[in-house]
């Protein structure tokens, strides 16, 4: 099919729930995906942060193909290989105790707020349900991950929407301390704030976040749906604060590209849900999970170390452009922010980076780039030559 007809096709049978941009994709290679015509675009954004093998990496692709011809699915009231050894990988690297495998971002988000209420029921009875998030944050799309979500544009439309949360303001300890109370079980955030425009919260502020978690007995939970599996430079980014959190969750990049999330919980979570009190058809699914262990095993110590150059390298040649349209960057490892300036609009711009080949994406007040972490210095140089072109 060529592009309009796509376009046309897409229009006609699929509800109208995204602002898409003008380009269809067929196929792609490293970093770089093509349209049906063959036009080439930089990939900025690797399907906003999944795809951190890049396209057409054949160990990946492979295991696909040889598990799929195993077995594609059977239900989690049975055992398989592929998801018990991702999870013993996932704890060994992270100190975490135990996964719960999902399918989405929001799912995962959902499972981890359950899994803090019922610790707190279990030990203390009812009263003690509220859930402390930060304002601009972003948890999801389900009714309840939207008012975890702490950015009042959300609570919208979908009223009555889930009971139990309070914001407070990031790297502010008192503003957490205020919107706290005997009804609290948990304390909720990101480390960097992705959709609210790549925001790395202060070290200092989330260990002692921690702290005061740990002299409550609130949970500590990590929503790295956007930041886990190597996009900042270590396998999870909570692993460059020095903390352990009680529960994280992760989704987006862990299985490369096909539907996969879950949760990591601590030894004394370990036990908080138990049969039949959570379940998901097509978590641990064993397909997804044969490609989350190529995952893992590209993701060396090594590889994050590179992540990290990466990013630094992309940054500077992004600041190095000088460009009238651009202020500072931010972010870490290849989870990069860039500041608008005053008098230009963000969706401008990612249009016509996107219109000259170069897919990129915004998120809060600015832009937002989440490359593929396989991407070459040759495909960032492209990337930043479209820039300059385009916006210089």
């Amino acid at each position: 099919m060529t592009s309009n007809e796509i376009k046309a096709l897409t229009g006609q049978y699929i509800m109208n729930t995204y602002g898409r941009f003008s380009v269809a994709i067929d196929h792609g290679q490293g970093a770089t995906l093509y349209d049906p015509e063959g036009n080439a675009y930089i990939d900025f954004t690797s399907g906003i942060g999944v795809t951190d093998l890049g396209y057409g990496y054949q160990p990946w692709v492979d295991a696909i193909a040889a598990q799929a011809k195993k077995l594609g699915h059977v239900s989690n009231l049975f055992y398989t290989e592929p998801p018990a050894k991702l999870a013993e990988i996932l704890c060994r690297r992270t100190g975490e105790s135990c996964v719960f495998f999902a399918n989405g971002g929001g799912e995962a988000n959902e499972g981890m707020i359950k899994l803090a209420r019922k610790y707190s029921f279990d030990k203390y009875g009812k009263g003690r349900a509220t859930i402390v998030t930060l304002n601009n944050s972003f948890h999801g799309r389900t009714i309840t991950t939207l008012m975890a979500t702490g950015q009042e544009v959300f609570h919208n439309y979908f009223f009555p929407f889930t009971e139990g949360f309070r914001y407070a303001d990031a790297n502010d300890l008192a503003s957490l301390e205020a919107a706290a109370g005997d009804d609290v079980c948990a304390v909720m955030m990101e480390v960097v704030q992705g959709e609210g425009g790549v925001l790395p919260l202060d070290v200092d502020y989330v260990q002692a976040v921690a702290r005061l978690c740990a002299e409550k007995d609130w949970l500590l939970l990590v929503d790295e749906v956007q930041t886990g599996v190597g996009r900042t430079g270590s396998l999870f980014a909570f692993q460059q604060y020095g903390i352990l959190p009680d529960v994280v969750s992760f989704a987006k990049g862990i299985a490369g590209g096909l539907p996969m999330s879950g949760i990591l919980a601590s030894e004394k979570c370990r036990n908080v849900l138990g049969p039949g009190t959570h379940a998901t058809t097509f978590g641990a699914n064993p397909v997804c999970a044969a490609a989350g262990l190529v995952v893992q095993e590209t993701l060396t110590d090594d590889f994050l170390a590179e992540v990290k150059a990466k990013g630094e390298y992309l940054r500077q040649g992004i600041e190095a452009l000088d460009l009238p349209c651009f202020g500072k960057t931010r972010g870490l490892g290849l989870m990069i922010g860039i500041e608008v300036q005053e008098g230009y609009n963000k969706g401008d711009i990612a249009a016509k980076l996107i219109e000259n080949g170069l897919l990129v994406l915004t998120a809060g007040p600015g832009m937002r780039l989440l490359p593929p972490l396989v991407i070459t210095k040759e495909e960032m140089d492209k990337g930043l030559d479209i820039m300059k072109k385009t916006l210089g």
